[in-house]
This record gives C-alpha cells, sequence and structure tokens, in this order.
C-alpha cells in the first residue's frame, strides 16, 4: 500500500505504521526489515500535507532504535528532511524538525550527516523567523564569525561598557578578529541588530513588529527568503500555535545535534542561534523556552572543553554571547525552580572560564542557590562554583574570594554536614578548592572550614572520591599552616 497505493491510501499507511511503531519496538525493525523506509521518506517528500506529517511521525519513531537510524541515513533521512525544512509546509517542518531531534537524541553519529546537508542552517533559519528582524540578510560565511561581524567596536569601549567576559586563561595573548570581509556599515547593521531584538523583545515587542522597525524588511522578504535557503512566503500567515511548534522543534533539533559535537556548535554559534536563543529563552514559552536552553547548555558544555569554541562564540565583544549571558544570569537570579533552572545553572559554570575577576554578578546569584531547598540545585549550584575556584580556572583565586565574600563559606559548611550524599560530595570539593585557594581567610578560620575538612576525612565515603583524595589533605594541611599563626584571633 505504502509503495503503490494513491496519496491518500499512502497516507492512511503511513498512520498505520506510526501506530504499530509506537506500540512495540518489535514492529518498528520489522518495518525496517520489510524496507518500508524509502516509501516513508518518498511520502515525506511528495505526500499531502496529513501522509507528510505521519511519514514524518512515523520517520521518528522508528528512530527510537540506533541501528534503525542508521538505516535510515542510508536511505536518504538527511536529504530528504533538508528539502522539506527548505520548502515543505509548517507544519510537515515542523514534524521533520521533531524527527531531526529524535534520530540525533538515539544515535549521535547521524549528527555529521545532517550538518553535511545543511540541516543547522535551515533550523537555524526556522528558529530566526520572527525572532530577529531581517534575519537572512546576515548570513555569514563559514569562516566568519558570527561575533566578529555584530561588533568590532574598538575593544577599549566593549571591555568599559561591559567587561565581563574573558577567556582569563589566555587573556595576555588574545585577539579578536577585525572583520574585514564585511564593511563597516554591515557590521554597524548587526550591532544594531543584536540591540533592536533585544529591546524590542524586552518591551514586548512580536517579531512582526521587529521585522517591521527596521524599514524595508517586508519589502525585502523574498530577496532574504533566497539568501537564507528557506522560504518564508506564506510563514507570516500561519497560526502562532503552528509558529511556536516549529520554534520548539527547531530549538530541540539543534540542542540534540549540537550534543558532543564541536563542529556543529561552531557552524550555530557562527549563525544568528545565539541571539535566536536569547531571545527565545526570556520571551518565548513553553517548549520552544526549555529547548532553547537546553541548547545554550550543551553548547556551552563543548565551549567548557573546547577553548576555540569559546573565544569565537562567547567572546568579550560579542553582544549575541552578552546577550545569552544575560538572560542566563536573569533566570538564576530568579530562582524559581522549574525546566530552566538547572540548565541555566550548568550553562554559566561552563562558561566560568570566560569571566572577568572583577566580574561578581555571576558568582552571587550562584552562592545563594547553595541555600536551596532542592538538593538538585544546590548540586549543581555548588558544581558550577566549582568550575570558577578549580585550579584550572586562571583566575580561581579571584574566584574562590568572590565566593567567600558572598557567603559562600556558611552555606558550604550546611551542606557538607547535612545535605544529601551526593550534594555533600559537590559541597566538599567547592570547600577544598576554596580552602587550597584562600587558606589565610579569615572567614575560612569563622567558619571553622577546618574542623569540617577534619571531619570529612573520617568520612569513607567521602573520600572514596578521587578528587576529593587528592584534595582535602592538601587543603586541610594549608589550613591548618596559615591559621596557626592567627590563631588567637580565631578561637
Amino acid at each position: 500500500m505504502l509503495y503503490t497505493g494513491n496519496l491518500d491510501a499512502r497516507a492512511d499507511a503511513a498512520a498505520s505504521l506510526v501506530s504499530l511503531a509506537r506500540d512495540s519496538d518489535r514492529y518498528s525493525k520489522l518495518i525496517i526489515e520489510e524496507d518500508g523506509v524509502p516509501p516513508l521518506l518518498k511520502l515525506v517528500k511528495e505526500g499531502r500535507l496529513e501522509g507528510q506529517e505521519n511519514a514524518a511521525l512515523a520517520v521518528g519513531l522508528l528512530g527510537r532504535d540506533p541501528e534503525c537510524v542508521e538505516q535510515m541515513v542510508l536511505a536518504g533521512a538527511c536529504s530528504a528532511f533538508a528539502k522539506v525544512l527548505k520548502e515543505g509546509p509548517m507544519k510537515v517542518q515542523a514534524m521533520v524538525a521533531w524527527a531531526v531531534s529524535e534520530l540525533a537524541a538515539n544515535h549521535p553519529k547521524c549528527q555529521d550527516a545532517f550538518a553535511q546537508h545543511n540541516v543547522i542552517r535551515l533550523l537555524v533559519g526556522h528558529l530566526a523567523f520572527e525572532t530577529v528582524q531581517e534575519h537572512s540578510k546576515y548570513a555569514v560565511t563559514s569562516k566568519m564569525s558570527i561575533h566578529s561581524v555584530v561588533m568590532d567596536k574598538k575593544n577599549s569601549t566593549g571591555a568599559a561598557s561591559h567587561p565581563d567576559l574573558l577567556d582569563a586563561g589566555e587573556h595576555a595573548v588574545m585577539r579578536y578578529p577585525s572583520g574585514n570581509s564585511m564593511s563597516q556599515s554591515s557590521k554597524n547593521e548587526m550591532h544594531s541588530l543584536v540591540q533592536s531584538t533585544m529591546a524590542a523583545k524586552s518591551n514586548g515587542g512580536s517579531g512582526k513588529h521587529i521585522a517591521a522597525a527596521n524599514g524595508g524588511a517586508v519589502a525585502s522578504k523574498q530577496h532574504n527568503a533566497s539568501l537564507s535557503g528557506t522560504s518564508t512566503r506564506g510563514r507570516e500567515f500561519e497560526d502562532p500555535e503552528t509558529k511556536a511548534y516549529m520554534k520548539a522543534n527547531a530549538a530541540k533539533a539543534l540542542w540534540q545535534l549540537a550534543k558532543g559535537n564541536a563542529a556543529i556548535c561552531k557552524s550555530i554559534t557562527e549563525s544568528r542561534a545565539l541571539l535566536c536563543f536569547a531571545v527565545l529563552l526570556e520571551k518565548g514559552e513553553g517548549e520552544v523556552q526549555y529547548n532553547s536552553a537546553m541548547a545554550l547548555m550543551e553548547i556551552c558544555c563543548v565551549a567548557e572543553q573546547n577553548s576555540d569554541l569559546r573565544r569565537s562564540a562567547f567572546k568579550p565583544t560579542s553582544p549575541a554571547a552578552r546577550a545569552v549571558v544575560d538572560q542566563l544570569l536573569r533566570v538564576v537570579e530568579k530562582a524559581e525552580y522549574d525546566d530552566l533552572l538547572i540548565p541555566c545553572i550548568v550553562s554559566l559554570g561552563c562558561l566560568s572560564r570566560t569571566f572577568r575577576a572583577t566580574e561578581t554578578r555571576i558568582i552571587g546569584p550562584l552562592v545563594k542557590l547553595l541555600d536551596e531547598r532542592e538538593a538538585d540545585v544546590s548540586r549543581e549550584a555548588a558544581i558550577s562554583l566549582t568550575k570558577f575556584a578549580c585550579t584550572d580556572n586562571y583566575l580561581h583565586v579571584d574566584h574562590s574570594k568572590a565566593i567567600i565574600d558572598e557567603g559562600g563559606a556558611k552555606h558550604l559548611v550546611q551542606l557538607v554536614y547535612f545535605s544529601e550524599q551526593v550534594v555533600q560530595v559537590a559541597a566538599l570539593t567547592l570547600v577544598c578548592y576554596i580552602a587550597h585557594n584562600v587558606p589565610d581567610s579569615e572567614e575560612l578560620a569563622q567558619a571553622e572550614i577546618l574542623t569540617v575538612l577534619e571531619w570529612a576525612s573520617k568520612q569513607s565515603y567521602m573520600m572514596q572520591d578521587p578528587i576529593i583524595e587528592n584534595l582535602l589533605p592538601e587543603a586541610k594541611i594549608r589550613l591548618e599552616l596559615y591559621q596557626s599563626r592567627g590563631a588567637k584571633g580565631y578561637h
């Protein structure tokens, strides 16, 4: 039926396969063994709306098995999905974006195959539609980071106005691209894009108003569409629910494609996606907001381990990067226990090596979360602060002092003594780093951190952690040395 029937019959057959694939993984394997993937992919590209949606849904459900994903990629899933993302109906594009996220989540090896078929660029185009003004005009070549285009003002201006971001480990030799491949007017336009987008979104402006505010965006819509590779004709007339569903699934697909993949993260950050994620994290709702937070978290996790990505995507002069940090910090300061909080805590920790010593606005909100009633929040806050205080961070001493100044010592004592075991270990690790870095701190002496370390050294389950096993004895020795000199003042 799926091979030989008319379009209506094939749509019905695809719906039946959806039911079977949902029921059992065994049915999924049977569908693939019976060569059901090629006609499904053909229906995704060529069927009517209902048939395309059913076929894309079936492919996504079949993708729960990694072996099935590999076979679907070999059968041409990437090219079929790229074709739909470029020119299909938005409802089908949204379902295809969801299917991409499923395949990438269950079989990460397919990430690069999707990237080779321009799926990243197409997904970013959907994310940017009605999110940033005239987004298609600002396509950036693979050799040019958007951030060297966005802001090419003098370094002194960028540092003075927002001295938050710095890859401190290499700050003495950091150089910023001059962006010579674009005219000054283009760079000024991009800087204005970032500022006006965030301002308009903060004021509750819709994507349509943003596009209109830049003058000529509507008139140049078809021209811009050709530059982006994604047809926008008629998309503005889609209902809000479909638009939101499209953005949510585009963000989810980018999240799964970015996971652990430096090349794809670089491709995403060289587009206007960072700005889109910042806007959607602030003004989006439900799934689109959550998926944007998760996508940012995955990009930040990769950037933590990849200095090139960290320097290019989160450089000091990048307004888009600053917009991201502002929104991550907003969620953390709000401190509401929801699906956004932990991804934002993790993201800030991963970016710990991009902040200057003078930047204290990040440390304070994270320290406050150490006093959070929810164990997973306290644990993630401790882990993120550890990334500021660990010796891998060039500014670990400065950050350790900032944690102490924000009252971190008293919170950590409580966590080490009284919290759940998994939180105890995270808190103790942070205590060890701080004690090692600032052993002469009067606040640490007053909080009786040495007593905490002595107690912890007798807890076998704590000492089984290899990091604590290495850190605690040295931290204890350093505290004993410095505190013995001023014992009269403390005891």
